[in-house]
């Protein structure tokens, strides 16, 4: 057994740990894995856990994917998989329990852990049985300790990756907006959910991100004259569906063009069944059309909002990753005219550039990992970004990124002082700036290594009938899950403990830190309580 802070390859080598100990709290979500190694013949294999009252256990295995290349600009030591890969990577976590192993072969099994918020404290023993040729082959023990605290939700920070309403009804192969569509995308709202995310990015219109989308526009649209009119019947549904799943927050789309704001939006008559711009694709952000469109859906879409209580529950986007003299000038003419339109809304981007902060048109900057400390020093309140970049020592969730790494991500977050989290994919499975699927059990660099890395276009595969969670995505999770224990321990950022947390880039590698830090963090809590 193991715990989730590393990767298992076919050709990793077998090693005995017959028992375990885990610590955690009421209410929390916790991991470990159950490693196979086959000798010279193939055999079938299979792993089951006894499920004890309060303890609700989940057993998926560890299938394997292929990784062509080693994502570059990235030293050595700061890979996971040396001498693995270039190769197959762990990554997709499979409704199984069992497997057909070939010879000399290893495999993983994830046993996913919840404790309910009611479970009876103290320690509990787990039960795990491998089989082999349909016959009991080994048990292990599990120790799951504990305590009586309550782990309670995390507070004040967003959380968001980017959810592709688009790819979802391509490879399912449904229309948007039709209860075959609902019914697909329902199970991956409860996911992203269950994962910690508490934002949505909603597709009022379609999404300018990455190249021509095919139509993907929640609001109906007619033109008459020169009156617009709008049908929210779809965007209501999107809201109602998103609140059922636990998220509570709406991200919109950009209202500009990706980089730098130069043209308007793409909008449909209709919902875009028949493709039918209302202008052209080549339209300035600032052309006299697009301001009357704006100036008849900003009042109403804001009316839309406050009745739906959603006013402060929203977040605005202007363009995404603008850069440059040239782009600040364009950001800076659309950020004119939507305050001219609309006073009430404040808009936030991912954007690098500390001088568009400095220049004032961004009310919350976005910037990439690398470019956070320049924000800290100009005292800008900010959400923080990675994707393709940074990558070398700094922190990222790519199929080569060490899983001990990516779960400090919550600490980072919370010791830097970010108010929030953006991830452009949590399921983009198209290949780089095109409308053309993948598949992501086969692809995960959308055709555009190197520039785009291995991992870095999603975090689900599809499934038969929803999402299959990646094993980065778990430990993300879990990550997000250290960030409400701080907050429950009422951990300072300055605290010395975290001391060792410089920035994105400088924070220890050993994962007994994190063992021991978590450790430090949930024995406060237990004094605290017991108080």
């Amino acid at each position: 057994m193991a715990d989730t802070n590393e990767r298992f390859y076919p050709r990793s080598p077998a090693r005995e740990q017959p028992a375990l100990t885990i610590e955690t709290l009421r209410g929390a979500r916790t991991s470990f894995q159950v490693v196979t190694r086959t000798g010279g013949d193939p055999v079938d294999v299979g792993v089951t856990v006894e499920t004890p009252e309060g303890v609700e256990i989940r057993v998926r295995r560890v299938g394997y994917v292929p990784m062509v290349h080693l994502n570059t600009d990235t030293p050595d030591d700061e890979r996971e998989g040396m001498g693995h890969l270039p190769g197959l990577v762990p990554d997709p976590l499979l409704p199984e329990c069992d497997l057909h192993a070939g010879s000399h072969e290893t495999n993983a099994f994830w046993i996913s852990l919840l404790v309910a918020p009611d479970a009876a404290p103290g320690p509990t023993t787990l039960r795990v049985r491998i089989m082999a040729a349909g016959e009991p082959y080994a048990s292990l023990t599990v120790t799951l300790l504990v305590h009586a605290a309550v782990l309670p939700p995390r507070r004040d920070f967003a959380v968001t990756h980017w959810f592709y309403a688009d790819a979802v009804a391509d490879w399912y192969k449904v229309d948007l907006w039709t209860n075959p569509f609902w019914r697909i995308a329902g199970p991956y709202l409860r996911n992203l959910s269950a994962h910690g995310q508490n934002v949505v990015y909603t597709p009022i219109f379609t999404p300018p991100l990455d190249g021509v989308k095919r139509p993907t526009q929640l609001l109906g649209v007619s033109r008459d004259g020169d009156r617009y009119h709008f049908d929210w019947t779809h965007v209501r549904r999107w809201i109602g569906e998103a609140r059922a799943a636990g998220l509570e927050t709406f991200e919109w789309t950009h209202f500009f063009t990706q980089w730098g704001a130069r043209h308007a939006i793409r909008v449909y008559e209709g919902h875009g069944a028949d493709k039918s711009l209302l202008w052209d694709p080549e339209t300035p952000a600032t052309a006299p059309i697009y301001r009357d469109f704006l100036a008849q859906f900003l009042p109403e879409w804001q009316r839309f909002l406050r009745d739906e209580g959603l006013l402060e529950r929203s977040l605005f986007h202007l363009s995404d990753e603008p850069h440059g003299v040239e782009q600040l000038a364009s950001y800076t003419a659309a950020r004119n005219l939507l305050r001219q339109l609309a006073p009430w809304m404040r808009v936030m981007d991912a954007l690098s550039e500390v001088d568009f902060a400095s220049a004032g048109v961004t009310d919350m900057p976005i910037p990439v990992l690398s470019s956070v400390p320049e924000f800290i020093a100009g005292g800008f309140p900010h959400w923080a970004y990675f994707c393709c970049q940074p990558r070398g020592r700094y922190l990222n969730r790519l199929f080569d990124t060490p899983l001990s790494k990516i779960r400090l991500s919550g600490w980072l977050l919370y010791r830097t002082g970010a108010r929030g989290f953006l991830h452009w994919g949590a399921n983009y499975w198209y290949k780089r700036q095109t409308t053309e699927l993948i598949d992501p059990f086969a692809v995960a660099d959308a055709h555009a290594w190197p520039n785009w890395a291995y991992g870095d276009p999603f975090v689900l595969y599809p499934g038969a009938d929803g999402p299959l969670d990646s094993i980065r995505w778990e430990v993300f999770a879990e990550s997000l899950q250290d960030y409400a224990l701080l907050q429950m321990a009422d951990v300072g950022r300055d605290d010395p403990l975290l001391a060792p947390l410089v920035d994105y880039a400088d924070f220890p590698r050993d994962p007994a830190w994190l063992h021991d830090a978590r450790r430090q963090v949930r024995d406060r809590i237990v004094r605290d309580s017991a108080v």
